[in-house]
């Protein structure tokens, strides 16, 4: 039988956690990022000016893409580290292609380490990549041994969803495939939010049907239209709220913004997307 004090303790444990919100969840560990792709048109004209841009909204995270001969937008991983932190930015991911794991993968790790980067994602699978199962299982044993590699240099590997690993392919989905075929120890994934809704999917049912699994997220809106187009967040229909709330079940550690095609100055729509979050989903 509980005790008074005991009875006492557990109900206010219990008020408290009735009254956290997903904000709470959180906002003790989070900061807000953006996915450089977003600006992708700008960043390779200018660098320099998209990043205090970036940093100037309020952002205080970024993740790179388009690595290519051992540099980020024409930017030595040094120099790019070196912009970043001028700025107040972080690094902790960047995204990478199918390609980057058979060719000069250890180089490329190396420069990750150097930019900043505590995960490495592979941001898309090409058509002929991806044509049947038994492709994604050999990708899977290709993340497996990429992960390896990453471990080896405290760096965490991982995956970035479209809508397409979701489609059915003679008896199963692709995205099944790789979340049963790799090591849960050494391949995470990077959910896409947009994505995943837009498949039919439920992230919150992946997130328990694969707790921890999914460290990274993308945050993008899904606009109230027959075609599901991409909108600024909490100018669409995706339920943030809910979904922020399952943070701790999915592993979530660090989410970027990205909106891979705007109305108007992509610009506008990054600074619509931070002021939302901020203030409904971390403040």
């Amino acid at each position: 039988m509980l005790t008074r004090r005991i009875f006492i303790k557990q109900s206010a444990l219990f008020s408290a956690a009735a009254l956290t919100t997903p904000a709470d969840l959180i906002s003790t560990y989070r900061q807000i990022g953006l996915q450089l792709y977003t600006l992708r048109a700008e960043i390779v004209k200018d660098p320099t000016s998209v990043i205090q841009n970036v940093a100037a909204i309020g952002y205080k995270e970024v993740e790179s893409f388009g690595y290519h001969e051992g540099k980020y937008f024409g930017m030595s991983p040094k120099a790019f580290a070196s912009l970043l932190k001028s700025n107040g930015l972080t690094h902790p991911s960047g995204h990478y292609m199918l390609a980057n794991l058979s060719k000069d993968w250890q180089k490329a790790i190396d420069d990750a380490a150097e930019a900043g980067q505590q995960y490495m994602v592979v941001a898309y699978l090409l058509d002929t990549e991806r044509e049947s199962l038994d492709d994604y299982k050999k990708i899977a044993a290709q993340f497996n041994k990429a992960a390896e590699l990453c471990k080896t240099a405290g760096i965490q590997f991982g995956y970035h969803n479209h809508d397409f690993e979701f489609k059915e392919m003679g008896g199963g989905h692709g995205f099944d495939i790789l979340l049963k075929e790799t090591d849960p120890s050494l391949v995470k994934f990077e959910l896409d939010l947009y994505w995943v809704s837009y498949s039919g999917r439920d992230p919150i049912e992946l997130f328990k049907q694969h707790p921890g699994r999914f460290p990274l997220w993308h945050v993008k809106d899904m606009d109230n239209t027959p075609k599901n187009f991409f909108t600024e967040v909490g100018s669409g229909i995706i339920d943030f709220k809910k979904i922020f709330s399952q943070a701790q079940l999915s592993g979530m550690k660090h989410f970027f913004v990205e909106q891979d095609v705007c109305p108007g100055p992509p610009i506008d729509s990054i600074k619509k997307s931070y002021q939302y979050i901020k203030k409904n989903l971390v403040n």
